[in-house]
C-alpha cells in the first residue's frame, strides 16, 4: 500500500470535508457521504496501521451504494455534471473523464463486490490469488477518492 503513502494530507482534509458534508437532512445522500468517507478512513488507518488486505477488504462497505441504487437514488444530488480533466489529481485516473458520479459509484460498488467475492471463495482470504489484489485495492481507493474530490470541487 505504498501508492497511498504520498496522499495521506490531502486525504485528511478530504475525509474532514465528507465529514461536514454529511450533515443533511436528506438521508442517503448523508448515508453515501458518510460511507465514502467510512471507506477512505477504512484505506487511511490500512495504510497507518499496515494492516493486511483482508482486514481491509472486510471493513470496506457498499451497503449505502446498493440501498441508493435499490431506491433508484440519482448520484448527481451528491455533485451534479461530469467529471472534467481539472478534476483530476492522480493520472491514473484520467480514464474517467467524461463520467458521472452515476457511473463511477457504480463501478466503486462493482469492484468492492468483486473483491469481497473473491476473498469469500478463496476461502476468506485473497492471498495466494492469482488476480492482482493490491492493483485492485488501488484501483477502488483512487476510485473513492476522484468521487470525493469531484464532490469537493468548486469548480462545475
Amino acid at each position: 500500500m505504498e501508492w497511498l503513502k504520498a496522499g495521506l494530507g490531502p486525504l485528511e482534509k478530504l475525509i474532514s470535508f465528507l465529514q461536514d458534508r454529511s450533515k443533511t437532512n436528506d438521508v442517503q445522500k448523508r448515508e453515501l457521504l458518510r460511507e465514502l468517507q467510512h471507506n477512505l478512513n477504512v484505506f487511511k488507518n490500512g495504510y497507518m496501521n499496515q494492516f493486511p488486505e483482508d482486514t481491509i477488504i472486510q471493513h470496506l462497505n457498499n451497503e449505502a451504494i446498493k440501498a441508493a441504487i435499490k431506491a433508484n437514488f440519482k448520484f448527481s444530488k451528491l455533485k451534479a455534471g461530469k467529471i472534467e480533466p481539472y478534476h483530476i489529481k492522480e493520472d491514473r485516473n484520467k480514464r474517467y473523464i467524461g463520467w458521472t458520479l452515476d457511473q463511477l459509484f457504480d463501478k466503486i460498488d462493482e469492484k468492492l463486490e468483486e473483491v469481497r467475492t473473491l476473498q469469500k471463495m478463496n476461502g476468506g482470504t485473497v492471498s495466494q490469488l492469482r488476480n492482482n489484489t493490491a492493483l485492485m485495492l488501488s484501483n477502488l481507493y483512487y476510485r473513492l477518492k476522484l468521487a470525493a474530490d469531484f464532490i469537493q470541487s468548486d469548480m462545475k
